[in-house]
């Protein structure tokens, strides 16, 4: 069982080294690099299954914590690396298809592997400085991709993003200090009955600033300026893979470090229900006023990022249970969105609205697969974001939470709109008179991106078939983090 937990942080840096090994066969190198992400994601499954009866905690080396690197896989932290490993999958298929990303750069397939394991760190370890490494893995990993191909555009929007997040890591230092210093400790098993016994004032301010640095990390409002100029510049594949992971790593660690480390009366909740509430709005009104079709799906990152913000701030079994439940929508058909995106790019030469239209004729699979995920991101029934966001908002009618209900909602018709916006520009209607040049791709390379898309989507489908057991994994995974208390935990060495 120690195995399992380990896997997932050990083999992608092992693969990744054995890819810069063979770095002279492009066909070797895709070949660990699909077989170790297959592995990876039977081994989530695995624990997942595992982590619905037990929490497992692993001590690296048999040294315990505080002083050895503990691992830790509970029911949430297993679903979340279930789902990201099926989307680092389909998506590097898609990588492997598209001329001009991986089949470009001998570096890709290594670095790659690197922010694999830097997601798998982030979401299984069980202390805040090891945390803070995950972070800077992926950090070094995501800032090679996002430059990856040397453009001017994706240098200038890369040298944002690395100066952000270098930002927000001095911040995650300066947190980690003083965590430490009123503590002793950075285990986070230690610290909940540790920060309880702190002053409230303290406490509280640990807990906002703690928001801060995760905050930025997951692109809430007003956090999330640095997102909708970075993104789109990268390859789609790239950006794909950030858009589904990435900010949602960082809800993750906010998810679990506001439950797990403060009680109800240190935790921000009316400063959460407000960061909620205006990241919705401000990501939707974001993307409503775009003319680009990758700025737009940027801007719906941060939108949808706030209905898992306000299922945290309700701080009850139902609301974090959909929070979980839209986490897991959301990578899915989030990645899925932005590989549709690179179809059409692939297929048009553009993203640009006004020089798009009438691909439902020539692409009519590519048209169903962005209505299915199009129709999932607005919530319609009965898709995964339907369930989702019914769950979080019969969660806040039970809290009596109207006000961020009633957004919510609007927000969700705003979504609806500027989808169909999206249709009218790209699918339907005429094709433009002036037409960018595509890059050429051959049936093979086609099948293979085409494929790819249609396995998340088909994936996003079954969180929908699948919703009662899902809901039921993710009720179960929110008394934890409420409780302190799984139902019980086997320690390995």
């Amino acid at each position: 069982m120690s195995l399992l937990v380990v896997l997932p942080v050990v083999a992608p840096l092992a693969a990744a080294g054995l890819c810069v090994a063979v770095g002279r066969s492009r066909a070797a190198q895709r070949l660990v690099a699909v077989s170790t992400l297959l592995l990876l994601a039977v081994d989530a499954a695995l624990l997942a299954r595992r982590a619905d009866d037990e929490t497992v905690v692993v001590h690296a080396g048999g040294w315990s914590a505080p002083v050895g690197i503990t691992f830790v896989a509970d029911r949430l932290a297993a679903i979340v690396l279930l789902t990201s490993m099926i989307t680092l999958v389909a998506v590097l298929l898609f990588a492997i298809g598209e001329p001009g990303t991986e089949d470009s750069h001998v570096g890709f397939h290594p670095v790659y592997l690197i922010l694999a394991s830097g997601v798998s760190y982030s979401l299984l370890t069980g202390d805040l400085f090891n945390l803070f490494v995950a972070f800077e893995l992926m950090l070094m990993a995501s800032y090679v991709l996002l430059t990856m191909g040397g453009r001017p555009d994706q240098v200038r929007s890369g040298m944002t993003y690395v100066v952000i997040n270098l930002v927000a890591s001095a911040f995650f230092l300066f947190a980690l200090a003083v965590v430490y210093a009123a503590t002793g400790t950075v285990d986070m098993a230690d610290l909940g009955p540790k920060i309880a016994a702190l002053p409230g004032g303290l406490a509280g301010a640990l807990a906002v600033l703690l928001l801060v640095v995760f905050g930025i990390k997951a692109a809430i409002f007003p956090l999330f300026f640095w997102l909708p100029d970075s993104y789109p510049t990268a390859a789609a594949p790239v950006t794909a893979v950030f858009a589904g992971l990435l900010t949602k790593i960082g809800v993750y660690v906010i998810i679990r470090t506001q439950t797990s480390l403060f009680g109800p009366s240190n935790r921000p909740t009316a400063l959460l229900v407000a960061v909620a509430g205006l990241t919705m709005v401000v990501g939707v009104l974001g993307a409503v006023t775009q003319t680009d079709m990758k700025r737009l799906l940027s801007f719906h990152i941060i939108s949808q990022i706030g209905y898992m913000v306000m299922g945290l701030a309700l701080f009850s079994v139902a609301g974090l249970a959909g929070a979980i439940v839209f986490v897991v929508h959301q990578i899915v058909v989030k990645a899925s969105l932005f590989l549709v995106a690179g179809l059409v790019e692939q297929r048009a030469g553009t993203t640009r609205l006004s020089r798009l239209g009438g691909l439902v004729r020539g692409e009519p699979l590519v048209a169903a697969l962005f209505a299915l995920a199009a129709l999932s991101l607005a919530g319609i029934p009965p898709t995964s974001g339907f369930v989702g966001k019914l769950a979080l908002v019969e969660a806040g009618v039970e809290a009596r939470a109207w006000g961020i209900v009633g957004v919510s909602l609007v927000v969700s018709l705003l979504t609806l709109y500027s989808m169909t916006k999206i249709w009218a520009s790209v699918f339907w209607g005429e094709p433009p008179s002036e037409t960018q040049a595509a890059t050429p791709v051959g049936r093979r390379r086609r099948t293979l991106m085409s494929g790819a898309t249609v396995a998340l989507v088909t994936v996003s489908i079954a969180v929908a078939v699948g919703a009662g057991p899902l809901y039921g994994y993710a009720e179960r995974a929110a008394r934890d983090l409420l409780d302190g208390s799984p139902p019980g935990a086997v320690v390995e060495p």
